[in-house]
């Protein structure tokens, strides 16, 4: 698959945390973006990978980070750091919700859980 069908610019994020933990009021340490649909996971250091997850699902395999102050992207299939087109915002989550988040659910022994 070309890396030009492997990202739309025009998909918006699903959200502003991660879908399943959303969905199980579960949390994450660092939220991913797919770039083909914009499905937002946790990453791979955050107990249940949600954002890998999505690729294997899907086979969508680029994505980009969405947290404050990151801008790169990662292809799966090819294992390299990519660069990439601005993407429709927003850009990250927002810069209030915490790391890790969402506030609230975070255990307190969180380090002990990563990744």
């Amino acid at each position: 698959m070309a890396q030009a069908t492997k990202i739309d610019p025009t998909v918006p994020p699903s959200g502003s945390g991660c879908v399943e933990c959303s969905q199980v009021d579960g949390w994450w340490f660092h939220l991913r973006r797919c770039t083909a649909c914009g499905h937002i996971g946790c990453c791979d250091t955050s107990p249940s990978q949600h954002a890998t997850a999505h690729f294997r699902e899907t086979g969508h395999t680029v994505i980009r980070s969405f947290e404050p102050g990151e801008i790169w992207f990662y292809d799966y299939e090819s294992d390299e750091l990519l660069h990439g087109p601005q993407l429709a915002g927003p850009q990250h989550h927002p810069e209030d919700q915490p790391v890790p988040g969402p506030a609230g659910r975070v255990p307190e022994d969180w380090r002990s859980r990563l990744h």
